[in-house]
């Protein structure tokens, strides 16, 4: 029995998008799950289209998800001259032909079976035309002699057995006239090449398969198993595109969605194991199987996606926490300054509550990050003279405090409610603005133990707020 290889063949044509992303992952997981090989090739034949900066990306996004590929990527236009030697292969053992119609000729039959209202097949003029009744000065495109009678069956590993007439495939272009290979070949011999015994894909490809196992067939190679995952669908129904706001890997690292949780969320979309819903790694590795993978399309959900994140902040170890936050700051806001990084670290655990995002920490530590206060400039006006006195009362109360705690900080902001006849938020409120720039953010005490007693004097008594 081979050894289990499936690879994933992204173009280089544009960011990688999040079905693509998930259709990596069923890949690696399955290839991890039996011991076998994942590759990632890089169908870059598309020679105006492909550039490096999307191959990067594509590279960068599938490592920042955990999807790491066996050896070096593939490169696909480096292996041209084997596809063209497969099509003179094929043509020589009459399983292609050589087709001199020209662009008009096709457009025209395009034309009449838009005017019939039916899908358009190349009428095979010249499937069975000798050589010598071909015109000169004419570059021939070379077409694949598809089978006319009887039907197909695809033996499906998700979508069971799929069943085609054959004469609805038509006889497709295997070589253009500038002798360029065209996707369903190069895809074929690059598959054959690799040994890649599982091909699990979108089920937009299910006729190109059909294509493929024609020209397997043709070319006595063993055909490998193949698999067709339903496509993600927005929340409106539609097929997700790259055009679509938050269809790249880029979009979701950006709010500070982290890899762990986004990776889980693609795991359970459109695969099930039980009821489960999180799993590490190990776990998803050691469970994963396509007979989990769901028939219908998957409605990517944002608010689903913000759940799981929140689960993996609350849950994983604070220090990894830091060093995803730190990076992303770095990344995206501004790096974290390394006399900041320590109150950091010791508040993380009150600044990740009801945080759903790297990028909500960020903005409830910003009080600690800044060296400066930013008052909003509605919750500054809120600073009347009976504030004013809360404020430096309790400047000149903190003063003697040796140790900063809820217990030695509870008794003064009691003191403070009694003897300025106020409540918690009248004496909250004004501390908070001061401290942070907001009346919004985390608790009073936390607040005041995570910047210390010196920072807390400085900015209780800040010339902006007399």
């Amino acid at each position: 029995m081979k050894k289990v290889a499936t690879r994933f063949a992204p173009s280089p044509t544009g960011p990688l998008h999040i079905g693509g992303v998930r259709t990596a992952l069923f890949n690696w997981l399955y290839s991890k799950n039996k011991n076998g090989s994942f590759y990632l090739r890089i169908e870059d034949t598309d020679k105006e289209r492909s550039k490096d900066e999307y191959k990067n990306q594509i590279i960068n996004s599938l490592k920042w998800i955990g999807v790491e590929n066996d050896g070096e990527e593939y490169i696909q236009s480096r292996k041209i001259d084997d596809h063209i030697n497969i099509a003179n292969e094929l043509l020589k053992n009459g399983h292609a032909y050589k087709c001199y119609c020209s662009s008009d000729e096709i457009e025209e039959q395009k034309k009449r079976a838009k005017q019939k209202k039916i899908p358009y097949i190349y009428d095979r003029k010249w499937r069975d035309k000798s050589d010598s009744e071909a015109p000169k000065n004419i570059n021939p495109t070379i077409r694949f002699k598809s089978k006319i009678e009887g039907t197909t069956i695809l033996k499906d590993l998700v979508q069971g057995d799929v069943e085609i007439e054959n004469n609805t495939i038509e006889d497709f272009i295997i070589l253009r006239n500038d002798g360029t290979p065209t996707y369903n070949l190069s895809a074929s011999v690059d598959d054959h090449q690799m040994n890649i015994t599982h091909i699990i894909r979108g089920d937009d490809h299910k006729i190109n398969t059909f294509k493929q196992m024609q020209i397997y067939l043709a070319m006595k190679w063993d055909l490998p198993s193949f698999a067709h995952i339903p496509l993600i669908h927005t929340t409106e129904g539609k097929k997700l595109s790259k055009r679509d706001r938050a269809s790249t890997l880029d979009d979701y690292s950006k709010i500070g969605i982290m890899p762990d949780a986004l990776r889980n969320y693609l795991l359970r979309l459109g695969w099930s194991y039980k009821d489960k819903e999180i799993f590490t790694l190990d776990e998803s590795i050691k469970h994963f199987n396509l007979e989990g993978i769901g028939k219908s399309p998957s409605k990517l959900d944002m608010s689903r996606i913000l759940s799981m994140n929140e689960h993996y902040i609350k849950n994983i170890d604070e220090i990894d926490l830091f060093d995803q936050l730190a990076e992303y700051c770095k990344l995206y806001k501004s790096e974290i300054k390394s006399d900041k990084k320590d109150k950091i670290k010791k508040s993380l655990n009150f600044l990740k509550n009801k945080a759903k995002t790297l990028e909500d920490i960020f903005n409830n530590g910003q009080y600690i990050m800044v060296d400066e206060v930013n008052f909003n400039q509605d919750d500054i006006k809120l600073i009347d003279d009976k504030a004013k006195k809360v404020i430096l009362d309790f400047s000149a109360k903190l003063s003697n405090v040796d140790k900063l705690s809820k217990e030695t900080l509870e008794p003064i902001v009691n003191e403070l409610i009694k003897s300025n006849d106020t409540n918690f938020k009248g004496v909250g409120q004004p501390l908070r603005i001061a401290l942070t720039g907001s009346k919004f953010g985390p608790g009073i005490y936390d607040i005041i133990i995570s910047l210390g007693k010196e920072e807390v004097i400085k900015r209780l008594t800040n010339k902006k707020l007399s």
